[in-house]
């Protein structure tokens, strides 16, 4: 059976918040009384409804990872990769307090780069996870490569990506996003995405000059309002502070949306040059839909001192599905079971760095 996705919107999402509510508050009232430790269950939970309530054109998508999974893989990263790190955070205080300044730098640089491979290790396998734990149609995805390849290349592409002043940011962004997703596969079909950092220069140039224009405007303003703040100075003083504590402000607030006018940019170029077999995908979520997005989760997390961050998930996850569309052809009949490895333990490196795995 041919599914054309020429006309319909392939992804749509079911969920509501009133549904959502009850698991979300049990997941924080049995998270507090655990002391955190129901927290991989809780994530496990708030999953599959939400995979459930998501629909990719004649089906709804099933998540069956388990809480267990994610427990055991954090426990295993920890045991692996976190204690002998702490160690060697350890010796290199020892060596710096010793003196030894050139073995602790080189030390320094060491667990630098290591935890950067590992957190390339941590998106990359985060990602191969949920691929192999989501099912459409009884179909996996996943990948055969376990992820220290591209480890290699979170390295040095960043290095790179830093170099000139950090204006390669964006080509090491989209080259890194092509080399996770090239070897990713839903079923029989592989991934494929050939996404350009040329589209986003313009954007991230924006992003990256503002903070020298600002400070180059705030040393004019300085020098010219000087011989008159020095004729003032008892009201000098105060007009500075409020002065200097607006300019703080717009300073991240500008920053912000700029980030968002990037970032909206970003995800449309990435997830716009990715395929599937005959499938091509497409994010339309505009600076706008972003803004709305943040300011409204901003908003629920400082207006409920915290509590409503338990939606954010929710929210998120509406706004991706809702954005997100892919058109095309699908051939039921020809789809088959992936033949990848599916890994045993859940996002454990990504639990311990804290990095999404998208």
């Amino acid at each position: 059976m041919d599914e054309n996705l020429d006309r319909a919107r392939a992804f749509g999402f079911h969920g509501d918040w009133r549904e959502f509510a009850p698991i979300a508050f049990t997941n924080l009232l049995l998270t507090i009384v655990t002391l955190g430790v129901y927290t991989f269950w809780a994530r496990a939970r708030e999953r599959r409804y939400l995979w459930s309530q998501t629909h990719f054109i004649d089906d709804r998508l099933e998540w069956t990872g388990t809480g267990f999974e994610l427990f055991l893989g954090y426990v295993m990263a920890i045991l692996i990769f976190g204690i002998p790190l702490g160690g060697l955070s350890f010796l290199f205080q020892i060596l710096v307090a010793r003196g030894e300044a050139g073995y602790g730098g080189l030390l320094f640089v060491s667990l630098y780069l290591l935890g950067m491979y590992l957190v390339g290790v941590a998106m990359f396998r985060a990602l191969r996870y949920r691929l192999s734990r989501t099912f459409w149609h009884g179909i996996r995805g996943g990948s055969h490569s376990q992820g220290f390849g591209y480890g290699l290349s979170h390295v040095w592409r960043n290095i790179v990506g830093s170099l000139v002043f950090g204006f390669l940011v964006p080509w090491a962004m989209t080259s890194l996003w092509n080399k996770r997703w090239n070897q990713m596969s839903f079923g029989p079909d592989d991934f494929y995405s050939e996404a350009s950092s040329s589209p986003l220069i313009g954007r991230y140039l924006l992003y990256y000059l503002l903070p020298i224009v600002l400070f180059v405007g705030a040393f004019i303003a300085a020098a010219v309002l000087g011989p008159d703040a020095a004729a003032r100075r008892e009201d000098a003083a105060a007009n500075g502070l409020a002065v200097g504590i607006i300019i703080y402000i717009l300073f991240f607030v500008v920053m912000g949306l700029i980030a968002l006018f990037y970032y909206s940019a970003y995800f449309r170029e990435v997830i716009g040059s990715l395929t599937l077999g005959d499938l091509q995908f497409e994010f339309d979520a505009t600076t706008a839909d972003w803004f709305k997005l943040m300011v409204v989760n901003i908003a629920l997390v400082v207006f409920t001192l915290g509590i409503g961050s338990i939606f954010l998930g929710y929210r998120n996850w509406r706004f991706f599905i809702t954005h997100l569309n892919a058109y095309g052809t699908v051939n039921l009949d020809e789809m088959t079971q992936s033949d990848t490895r599916a890994p045993g333990q859940g996002e454990g490196l990504l639990d311990a760095f804290d990095v999404g795995a998208f």
